[in-house]
């Protein structure tokens, strides 16, 4: 099987490295960090934007440079989440909690760096996994039913105790608040308005790209009109390039990572954003000095780019294998394959080998270009922090508003992201951590859906629910990482009282 495998990818590369298929590879990386990188768009969005247009050329170039957008955006979204703490995507908010840090202390470049380090690392695992292990793999995510969704809903929120910052109460609000947020617009079942206070608008929910531009660019433009009155200095750029003591922290967490990104990746419901959250929260507590995370880490920059990354890749083992689509950008790409008569799943790799095997030869070589695009480029990028602060203000400001309405073409959206910019610029004067409200609004839809569909299943009996061993292991463990999250808090205080109480000594 494996010497198979190896001769089908060879015939892919084959494929791939023709002029034309090259071209179509590194077009579509162009586009995907565009996409990245403009606030708004999304995957999702630019591949139906472009979908029309592929109709001019043969399916195998189609999918080619629509797979590029795909995993391309992921590289992008770091770049502006870095130097502007404006996320081009929702996972790159993850990106953020430390990126712009790094740069406000004159770490761009070496943020900049690890964060294309870490994204060629995760793809290309990732890469290797889906090649030899797509099938079994695949397997496994179809064995996750409601209940078993819904512990990995109740593990992803445990993190939230991690992310609380120094006050777990002022944590679990912002927490409460996002779910809150995520819950608004119509029940799943019942299909009444819920929280939308006589908003027509508000019946479809609100946007997220719409929130997260808020909490994040709107807030800090704010920020950057008080920081002008009082005349902070912009600060300096640093070595484009991390240190060898950057690589060496940043091994480890890239690697944990890549597996833990791309295996989550398999399973349908488990974003790009969600994951990232959930690596970040691992490495946060596996790190030596959990209490620099979100002050400038650079490991939080590598597990949050990492995981990203290869959580879009792990994304094509449901789509290739068994044609079900994990996300809503692997969806639209579904839609894609269709359009040209083709079928995702067993099928495609006995009756058209050469797509199959060329569309997966051709990630190979996109995840090089990107590197190759971003990694040169980093100087360019980090000289953004040389721009003066008002000119950069106007220039987020006006992404911002771009952003948020180009997602639906709704001027309510702006609106929205006002109200959200508002909220987190007072949400940081209150030293209120905006982290577990962003995790709130997205954990908050789908933990509902999974308890509401478990509940089904069972006829309102939660304990039949828990009678399922995946369910029941899931639920365990993030009881366990519940109790080791509040055993480290109390412990750290405690710590911390002792040093105080030998300092006054």
């Amino acid at each position: 099987m494996g010497g198979d495998v190896f001769t089908q990818l060879l015939n892919g590369f084959a494929q791939v490295l023709s002029p034309t298929n090259l071209l179509f590879a590194v077009l579509g990386c162009l586009l995907g960090t565009l996409v990245g990188v403009l606030p708004g768009i999304g995957p999702t969005s630019g591949i139906a934007l472009l979908l029309p247009i592929t109709a001019l050329v043969g399916p195998t170039e189609a999918i080619i440079i629509l797979a590029a957008i795909y995993y391309g955006a992921a590289y992008g979204g770091s770049t502006t989440a870095i130097l502007l703490n404006m996320p081009g995507e929702v996972s790159s908010a993850v990106t953020a909690l430390d990126g712009y840090p790094m740069a406000r202390q004159g770490r761009a470049g070496a943020a900049l760096s690890i964060s294309a380090i870490g994204s060629f690392v995760g793809g290309t695992i990732g890469l290797l996994v889906l090649t030899f292990f797509a099938p079994p793999l695949a397997e496994l995510a179809l064995l996750l039913g409601p209940a078993e969704r819904l512990g990995l809903m109740t593990v992803s929120l445990t993190f939230i105790v991690s992310l609380a910052g120094p006050s777990l109460l002022l944590g679990l609000f912002a927490a409460v608040l996002g779910i809150f947020t995520g819950l608004i617009g119509q029940d799943l079942v019942f299909g009444t308005p819920r929280f939308t206070f006589g908003q027509f608008e508000l019946l479809a929910g609100i946007e997220f790209i719409a929130i997260v531009v808020g909490l994040f660019a709107l807030a800090e433009v704010f920020e950057q009109v008080e920081r002008s009155v009082v005349g902070e200095a912009v600060q300096r750029i640093g070595r484009l390039l991390p240190s060898s003591d950057d690589l060496r922290r940043c091994a480890a967490p890239i690697l944990r990572t890549s597996l833990v990104g791309f295996v989550l990746g398999i399973f349908p419901g488990m974003s790009p954003g969600v994951v990232s959250f959930l690596s970040y929260g691992m490495e946060r507590r596996l790190a030596r000095n959990p209490e620099q995370f979100g002050k400038g880490a650079i490991e939080g920059v590598a597990a949050a780019e990492t995981s990203n990354n290869a959580v879009t890749i792990g994304n094509f083992i449901p789509l290739l294998s068994f044609g079900i689509p994990a996300s809503a950008a692997v969806a639209v790409l579904l839609a894609a394959f269709t359009i040209y008569g083709l079928q995702p799943g067993p099928l495609l790799f006995s009756d058209h080998p050469d797509v199959a095997w060329t569309v997966i030869a051709s990630m190979y070589v996109g995840n090089v270009v990107l590197l190759v695009l971003n990694l040169p480029l980093v100087g360019l990028w980090a000289r953004l922090m040389l721009v003066p602060s008002a000119l950069m203000t106007y220039l987020i400001l006006l992404f911002s508003v771009v952003g948020a309405y180009s997602v639906r073409n709704s001027l309510f959206d702006v609106w929205v992201a006002v109200v959200f910019g508002l909220l987190g610029y007072l949400l940081r004067k209150l030293r209120i951590p905006i982290t577990p409200a962003v995790l709130g609004a997205i954990l908050g839809g789908l933990f509902e859906t999974a308890l509401r569909q478990s509940l089904a299943q069972t006829r309102g009996d939660f304990l039949q629910v828990l009678a399922w061993p995946g369910a029941a292991a899931l639920f365990g463990l993030a009881a366990l990482l519940l109790a080791a999250a509040l055993v480290s808090r109390y412990r750290g205080r405690a710590n911390r009282v002792l040093e105080l109480a030998e300092t006054v000594d």
